[in-house]
């Protein structure tokens, strides 16, 4: 009985980790929607949101009769919690990619990403996408070094993220309202992927040491 619950909790751990790649798929996807206004990517990726929140609501359900059945205690409850919240972690990372597919889909055949700022989210694209397989990685290998890692990595990204507000807000912004709204709104996207793959971090450091980060929010 003990052995089948424990292939139960690695089962899901597995799932996630397969999770995490189908979300570095979609941002990086997402991505080549805005940058290259390709209407067909962007909705590939909306389609594929449905299928990810599928696979969530299957690994939270999983998580939570493991809870009602098991009860377990100690470490394993660390994993299955820490679980459930990574599992909400990268179903939102899911999500804001589809949001930036949506942003390239409502300017097609426009690209939404003004040229001047188009590096910029390039480098934050590439940000996302390697963070969100870090997280995969981390969550994998148990790897405490890894998941740190992704803490400093983050700091690049609040620097780019600093960088579009400066041209924002600067007197010579050029490119009107609805440019500057596509923005802020695709700049926060990215930077909650990134925020979102630290959590899960954090989350791992909290499974392997029984310790909460610090710089952690109060949970479990």
């Amino acid at each position: 009985m003990r052995e089948t619950y424990r292939e139960q909790l690695e089962s899901v751990i597995e799932d996630l980790v397969s999770m995490s790649e189908s979300v570095k798929v979609a941002v990086r996807d997402s991505t080549r929607a805005l940058l290259e206004a390709d209407d067909a990517i962007a909705e590939r990726v909306i389609t594929d949101d449905e299928r990810l929140d599928r696979i969530a609501e299957d690994i939270e359900h999983r998580c939570f009769s493991l809870l009602s059945l098991q009860a377990p205690v100690a470490g394993e409850l660390r994993i299955v919690v820490s679980a459930l919240r990574m599992d909400a972690e990268l179903a939102r990372m899911g999500d804001l990619a589809a949001h930036v597919a949506k942003v390239a889909r409502l300017r097609y055949p426009e690209i939404a990403v003004p040229e001047k700022l188009r590096p910029n989210f390039t480098r934050m694209a590439e940000i996302s996408e390697r963070m969100v397989g870090t997280a995969g990685r981390t969550l994998k290998s148990r790897d405490i070094e890894l998941a740190e890692a992704l803490a400093r990595n983050d700091e690049e990204m609040d620097d780019l993220r600093r960088s579009q507000f400066r041209l924002l807000l600067g007197d010579d912004w050029p490119y009107g309202v609805e440019a500057a709204v596509d923005v802020a709104l695709l700049g926060r996207y990215y930077e909650r992927i990134a925020d979102h793959a630290v959590s899960m971090g954090r989350r791992v450091i909290y499974v392997v040491t029984g310790a909460v980060p610090a710089g952690s929010a109060q949970w479990p």
